[in-house]
């Protein structure tokens, strides 16, 4: 059973999670506590929590793209913050990395997401995080044993479009993406529909538009969950512009940004990118802690007040 923090909750972030945790700090009423974190010059992690934190709970802020130089300092603060009298210690993660590797697709491969998910249960009480890439797997429950809430990013996805975009029309990349464009759309009654793909071999795919008849002077929202590589988003775009509509507008949960895909999309057509705060990225323009608070409130007992 949770029990109530409401009268001392803390929360604190590892470096670059600075703006997100102030906004939670003040939708949830909490106090900002300080994690420093620095690196000797033989680059091992300096870590401390500042004030008095015995008999608390505490909320740590930790996007995890880019993950691997993370970790060290994440499970060391989690660690700490146990051994000096935090009481409840959870993870707000907006992307919850390690979550791609979730079968053995050759003999002798890792599976980190299992991995990682006991490394974090052990470490946390609980867990919040946004739309993580559960593909082969039911829920987070499967491989995390501590407590957690997903946060749909849905909603402030489709009231970004509804007052940025002028006569949208939703449409998906390809058919994996359905689900975010339906969400997305169907709260505010938006035309929305999903590019199919075509597989001839390992390496040779054709997308095809969907029937897009009445729809040709909207302006397509490419909308997807996560932009890592940008090829399948950028071949979309290409093929939107060739059919004849206007230059799209893309809209993800969790802007990754591989290595030149800005340039990809950009040389595809792409009018602008946009993605939510879960990373943090110059396209990171939709905010995520109205959605986030309410969660963390769930897990730490303040909805209870």
């Amino acid at each position: 059973m949770r029990t109530s923090d409401h009268t001392h909750c803390r929360i604190a972030c590892l470096p670059g999670n600075e703006p997100l945790t102030r906004a939670l700090a003040e939708s949830l009423g909490c106090e900002v506590v300080e994690l420093e974190h620095r690196r000797f010059p033989d680059g091992e992690s300096y870590v401390r929590l500042h004030g008095d934190l015995s008999d608390t709970s505490l909320a740590l802020v930790a996007t995890l793209d880019r993950p691997d130089d993370k970790i060290p300092a994440l499970l060391f603060a989690a660690d700490l913050a146990r051994d000096i009298g935090v009481r409840r210690i959870g993870l707000v993660a907006p992307y919850l990395s390690y979550m791609r590797q979730d079968q053995r697709f050759k003999p002798g491969e890792a599976l980190t997401s299992k991995t990682f998910a006991r490394w974090l249960s052990v470490h946390f009480d609980w867990l919040a995080t946004v739309d993580p890439h559960l593909h082969r797997y039911a829920s987070l429950d499967e491989i995390y044993s501590l407590d957690s809430e997903v946060v749909q990013a849905a909603p402030a996805l489709t009231d970004w479009i509804s007052n940025q975009v002028a006569d949208p029309v939703v449409i998906g990349p390809d058919a994996e993406s359905e689900q975010w464009v339906k969400a997305v759309a169907e709260p505010e009654n938006l035309p929305w529909r999903v590019i199919t793909k075509t597989r001839h071999g390992d390496r040779d795919v054709t997308m095809h538009l969907p029937d897009l008849s009445g729809l040709e002077t909207h302006t397509p929202v490419l909308v997807d969950d996560i932009i890592s590589s940008g090829g399948t988003v950028a071949e979309a775009t290409r093929l939107l512009v060739s059919a004849g509509f206007k230059a799209p507008v893309v809209v993800a949960v969790h802007g990754l940004f591989g290595d030149r895909s800005r340039e990809l999309l950009r040389h595809a057509g792409v009018s602008r990118v946009v993605c939510t705060n879960s990373v943090n990225a110059p396209e990171s323009d939709i905010g995520l802690s109205t959605l986030l608070a309410p969660a963390i409130a769930r897990m730490t007992g303040l909805s209870d007040h």
